[in-house]
Parts: structure tokens; C-alpha cells; sequence
């Protein structure tokens, strides 16, 4: 059958904006589902389809500006989202990890590459050399779905992977303005300066414009949620605009505005979840079409050359990358899976490969068969890069699993009990969702006592609670975390909450302080005091003044003698957690204590978060040193026994109120678990 006539009887390819959208929809969802049934990932499904619709094979959909608008967007989102799952504590602490990676995933394919190609391709020609070897020293997270969705983006390896790209593609965009500033004859000091200004002012601008104000829209328009996430989409793209308008690739201002906001989005919270399913279920996925459809499979029968040159780019390109991987590995001390799994992310190439490739088709470096090579190329690595990640990342999550265990340190069983303040109801809840981190199977229990007067008073206000539970539990479901909800009617609040935590066996309970409504009872309250007095579990009492994301500090509290209560471990470990999810610096106050003794016990506590501690000689010191050194966004945490308890001092009775008279008005307590040594073991590196 001749297939013109075909395309022409059915009105092919299809140009309906509906119709076009719809396929779409039906690729993103039919071409996952396919592939995993043979062993493959799922977005290959994506590519493989997008391919054979393209105008490279049955040419049933037109490739469109929508198109190629919504593919150019997803990379743009990509990049994004890679920004902010960069782990900003590892590397603050460890640069040199990312910078190693990315020097060596770029330079050693870049040097290798150039020698291949001017000797075997470009004999005359060096600038072309230089050009082609910069596409493949560069690299696209096609494979980040993939390691997002396994849970291992906080890998040591992975987070150099995401920080390496910082180096690999901007010495890509330098390869490129220098080789076309070449080619046009404006090789000069000044092509070199217009360069570097450009990387310092979209360094400059998300670094130190986007956090403060993020830090402020989140603050001032914290109860629409909507609102925050459309505030990120112009972060992104205002980026990702400054990076072209500065002659720059969109991608790099992108991945640079994903860092700036990663310690402003914590994980396991409604916004980051918001962030991450919009990217998966949408903007990603038309990246991956479009690179499919940029594909010609039938270059393949062009002749011999174009696929000469494709096995020659591909063979020198895997090879240089896997073996930039095992040398960093070597170095680094990486397993055979983290270096499997770093040499799967960076050997993916994708449509920035691709629009390099056409400025140097468009400036007469290459010829139509480099071109077609290199599309080849991305189907190529569109394959093989999920591929090995996919397996390379399983087997990372299943070390993690067999490591960590499924306990409760991993995973808390969290009661909630809730007041009417709707402010406090939602910052509680981000609270309890920062704190579970990365997402678990316990679900986060939401209660409301009701106290019982006449039976209809009574069953109208049960279900006005009801109401408003169900309306905190779509939120839970926003960022994926189970929420269980209930109302219970009990004369008591204090003992209907205990009880409560007795029967969803909880093993945290989260409670809100109204400060200005309880300074007449003896520390928090009547209700909040009883339950202090009635559970042992660990309970945290918060008063959080601002969105507890827009943190950028942590002040704790330790008093002397703390170490020496039996839920000591356990509390630091929830501080420790905390600063971990939000990106937060910690600075740990010991009161008549020894810094360096806590500093060695904080070690001990499973949860990587950087810490400095210093130590006040007296209680008299505190407050005068926290009001110098807080500020509005920070937030103070006391580890506070009970009264009696090991560690417990008068001067904790008062604490609550003076810290809700400071400036940061935000600070929470935490009442360490009573009575379980042995439980307060597992939260320990060496057990």
C-alpha cells in the first residue's frame, strides 16, 4: 500500500489540537503500561510511541509548535525539578563530590571525543570536532522519573549526578559560544567576559532574589495553596527567560531556580507533591514525546556514513561515560550500584543535544549525516539510559530497604489533635508532613474531641467537625500522605486524646499552642498540661508563626541533663529530621552544659543534618542571646522533659512564654518519650 495516498485519504498527519491532545493523553498513559509488562521502564513507552507516530515513521500526528512549546517546557520543568530534589545539605557539605563528577563526566568524554572526531570525521576542521564532542560531554536526566520515583534522589552518587550537571552543561554553553564566536570571527576576551558576566548575573539572580522573595509570597499567601504552586511556575520560567535572554540554554536558568527554591519546598508537604505530579503526569511526558517525534528512524537508509558516524559518536560516548563513572567511583568510594546508576543518568541525551547539534548544521560545521547521526543517538540513549538506571536504582532502594528496617523511626505513626484556628490546623499538618519526610505507609491521625452538652448541640457540632476534617484529609491527599481522620465526643479533650493515641497506637502526638488564651493556666494549658501528664509518648507543642517551608534556621534548645533521659535520642532525632526535610541549618544552644559532649551524642543520632553547637554558661543568658541572634524566619526548638523528669529545670516552665514573646514566634517543644529506653535505641548509628 502506498503510504502517501494512506496519509492523504485519512487526513494524516493529524493537525486537530483536540484530537492531537487526546492521543497524547492516550500515549502518556497506554505507553508506561505496555513497556512494563516487558521488564522496561516506563517512560520508554513515551519515547518508543512518539516515534512511531512522528513524522520520521507513520507520520500520524503533526509534529506542531504546541508540540515542540509543551516538549521544550517539560525539559525546562525537568531540569526543574532535578534542582529541587538536589540534596543542599550533602552538598554544602560535600561540593567537591558534584564538581568531581561533572569536571570528569564532561572532560574525559569532551577530550576523547575530539580526538575521535577530528581524526576519523573532521580532519580539517576543529572547531566541528570541538562542537560535536561538547553534545555528548553534556548530559539530559532522561532517567530522573525514574530514580524519583524509587525514592533514591538523596543518594550520595545521584546528588552528584544532579549537582555535576551544573558543570557539564555550563561548560557545554561555553564550548558553544566559543566555537561560534569562532566560526564568526569574534573570538575575543570579550566573548570570553560576556560569558562569564551572563553565568554571574543568572547566578546572582536566583541565588539572591527568588528566596526572599519566595520566602515572602509564602508567608503573606500561605492559605492558597494554588497560589504557591502557580508562584513556583513563574519562578521557573522568569529563570529559565533571564538564561535566554542572557544568550544562555532555558534548562540551566531552570535547574538553577530549582536549587534556589529546594530548601523553600520541603519534601513529603502538599506543595512539593503538587510540584512533582503536575511535572510526571504532564510536562515530562510531552518532553519525552517530543524527543520521540524528533526522531527519523528512516536515516537509517540514508547510507553507510550516517551510521558510521552514529556507532562512532554512541561507542566513544557510552565508553567515556561509563568510564568517567567508574573513575569517580574509585575515587569517591561508590558501590557497583551508585556507580552503575551514575553512569545510566549521565549517558541520557536529549533535545539539548539536539539544538546544539542544528547551530552548528545552521553555521556550516556539519553536514545532514552528523545531524541524522545524532538523532539516531537520542533514541539510542532514550533506551538505554532508563535501562540502566531503572536497574541500577532498584537495586540502590532495595539496600536502603534492607539497611533501614520499617520501623517507626522511619516511618511515625503521628497524632494529630486539631483546634478551630484553620491557620494553625494547615501549618500543624505541613508540620506532621515535614517530619514523616519521605513519604511511608503510617498515616498521620487527625482528631477533633468534642465535648458533649445537649444531644442535638452535640450532633451539630460533630458534624461541622466532620466537615472540616474531611476538608485537612484532601490536603493529606495532596501530598500523598494517609490521613485518617476522627471526632470524638468526650468530656475530657485531654483524656479523649490520650485515649485516642492509645487506640491508633500512635507514637508521636503534634498538638498547637494559642499562647495569648493559655498564659493564666500553669505552662501550655489545662488540656495540653494533662496530656503531658496522662501519655508517655513523645509529644511536640508548637506555636508556629510562619509557614514552617520558609524556614532558614534552627535554633535547639538543650538543657544539661537531657542526654540522660531515656527518649533523648528519639527527640534528637525529630530535630535532626526537621532540619533535613526543610534545608535548615542547625544551631544547637546546650545550657550549662559541655557543646563539644552533645555535639559527639547528636553524631550518634541516624539523620544526616549539619550542625553547630555552642554552650551558655546560665539560663540567664538564653533569652538575651536568642533575641540577638533569631530572626522572623527562624525557628527555636527546646527539648524539654517533663517536670520531674531527668533534665527537667524551673526555668523550662517559663520558657514556652518567653520564646512566644520573641520575634520569631515560632518555636516548638518536644517532651521526650517516657519510660522506653530500649525503644530510644533504634535511632542509633551503632545499636
Amino acid at each position: 500500500m502506498n503510504t502517501p495516498l494512506v496519509v492523504d485519504a485519512l487526513g494524516l498527519p493529524l493537525d486537530q489540537p483536540v484530537l492531537v491532545f487526546t492521543i497524547a493523553m492516550a500515549i502518556f498513559l497506554v505507553g508506561p503500561l505496555l513497556v512494563k509488562r516487558l521488564g522496561q521502564p516506563g517512560i520508554v513507552g513515551i519515547v518508543i510511541f512518539g516515534a512511531a507516530i512522528g513524522p520520521g515513521a507513520l507520520e500520524l500526528v503533526e509534529h506542531s509548535d504546541a508540540i515542540v512549546l509543551l516538549g521544550e517546557v517539560g525539559l525546562i520543568y525537568l531540569l526543574f525539578t532535578v534542582g529541587l530534589e538536589v540534596d543542599i545539605q550533602g552538598f554544602k557539605e560535600a561540593p567537591e563530590n558534584a564538581a568531581l563528577f561533572g569536571l570528569a563526566s564532561f572532560f574525559i568524554p569532551f577530550i576523547v571525543g575530539t580526538v575521535a572526531t577530528y581524526t576519523l570525521l573532521f580532519p580539517d576542521n576543529l572547531w566541528a570536532a570541538l562542537l560535536l564532542s561538547s553534545v555528548f560531554a553534556s548530559h539530559t536526566l532522561l532517567a530522573y522519573p525514574v530514580v524519583n520515583r524509587l525514592g533514591v534522589t538523596k543518594n550520595r552518587a545521584v546528588t552528584a549526578v544532579f549537582g555535576g550537571i551544573l558543570f557539564t552543561d555550563t561548560l557545554a554553553l561555553v564550548v558553544l559560544a566559543i566555537v561560534s564566536g569562532a566560526v564568526e570571527g569574534e573570538l575575543t576576551v570579550w566573548l570570553f567576559a560576556q560569558v562569564f558576566l551572563a553565568l554571574v548575573v543568572l547566578f546572582g539572580a536566583a541565588w539572591f532574589v527568588i528566596p526572599p522573595i519566595s520566602r515572602w509570597f509564602f508567608q503573606s499567601f500561605s492559605e492558597e495553596s494554588y497560589f504557591e504552586f502557580l508562584f513556583v511556575m513563574v519562578a521557573i520560567f522568569a529563570a529559565a527567560s533571564l538564561a535566554e535572554i542572557l544568550e544562555l540554554a532555558p534548562i540551566l536558568g531552570a535547574f538553577v531556580a530549582g536549587i534556589a527554591l529546594n530548601q523553600l519546598i520541603p519534601e513529603g508537604g502538599t506543595l512539593m507533591n503538587r510540584v512533582e505530579f503536575v511535572g510526571n503526569a504532564f510536562f515530562i511526558p510531552f518532553f519525552l514525546l517530543h524527543v520521540g517525534m524528533l526522531v527519523d528512524p528512516s536515516v537509517i537508509l540514508d547510507g553507510p556514513e550516517t551510521l558510521q558516524i552514529t556507532a562512532l559518536i554512541v561507542v566513544v560516548m557510552v565508553a567515556t561515560k561509563g568510564g568517567a563513572a567508574w573513575l569517580v567511583a574509585t575515587i569517591q568510594g561508590y558501590t557497583a550500584n551508585e556507580r552503575n546508576a551514575i553512569f545510566g543518568l549521565s549517558v541520557g541525551q536529549a533535545a539539548a543535544a539536539l539544538a546544539i547539534t542544528l547551530i552548528g548544521f545552521e553555521a556550516g560545521l556539519f553536514g545532514s549525516e552528523v545531524l541524522n547521526a545524532v538523532v539516531l543517538m537520542l533514541l539510542i540513549t532514550a533506551l538505554i539510559s532508563p535501562w540502566l538506571t531503572e536497574r541500577a536504582a532498584t537495586s540502590l532502594a532495595l539496600e536502603r530497604e534492607v539497611g533501614e528496617g520499617d520501623d517507626s523511626a522511619k516511618d511515625p505513626n503521628i497524632l494529630l489533635p486539631l483546634s478551630r484556628n484553620a491557620e494553625l490546623q494547615q501549618r500543624l499538618l505541613e508540620l506532621a508532613f515535614v517530619i514523616k519526610g519521605e513519604r511511608g505507609s503510617s498515616p498521620v491521625h487527625v482528631m477533633t474531641v468534642v465535648q458533649p452538652s445537649d444531644d442535638q448541640t452535640t450532633e451539630t457540632e460533630v458534624a461541622r467537625v466532620n466537615d472540616e476534617l474531611e476538608g485537612l484529609a484532601a490536603a493529606g491527599s495532596a501530598a500523598e500522605v494517609p490521613i485518617e481522620t476522627e471526632t470524638r465526643v468526650n468530656h475530657n479533650v485531654a483524656s479523649g486524646i490520650v485515649q485516642g493515641s492509645v487506640e491508633v497506637e500512635a507514637n508521636q502526638i503534634i498538638m498547637g499552642w494559642d499562647a495569648a488564651s493559655t498564659f493564666r493556666h500553669r505552662i501550655f494549658g489545662s488540656i495540653i498540661d494533662q496530656v503531658l501528664k496522662r501519655t508517655t509518648l513523645p509529644v511536640l507543642i508548637s506555636r508556629l508563626g510562619h509557614p514552617i517551608n520558609t524556614t532558614k534556621r534552627i535554633f535547639v534548645v538543650v538543657p544539661i541533663g537531657a542526654d540522660h533521659h531515656e527518649g533523648f535520642y528519639e527527640a534528637v532525632h525529630i530535630v535532626k529530621r526537621i532540619a533535613a526535610s526543610l534545608g535548615a541549618e542547625l544551631h544547637v544552644i546546650v545550657v550549662e552544659g559541655s557543646a563539644h559532649q552533645f555535639e559527639q551524642l547528636f553524631e550518634l543520632v541516624e539523620e544526616d543534618a549539619t550542625a553547630e553547637f555552642s554552650e551558655l554558661g546560665d539560663w540567664g543568658q538564653l533569652l538575651p542571646t536568642l533575641e540577638d541572634e533569631t530572626d522572623d524566619d527562624d525557628l527555636i526548638i527546646a527539648i524539654s522533659p517533663r517536670r520531674g523528669d531527668v533534665g527537667w529545670h524551673n526555668e523550662l516552665e517559663n520558657l514556652p512564654a518567653r520564646l512566644a514573646e520573641m520575634p520569631p514566634e515560632s518555636f516548638i517543644t518536644i517532651h521526650p518519650r517516657q519510660g522506653e529506653p530500649e525503644y530510644d535505641r533504634q535511632y542509633l548509628r551503632l545499636k
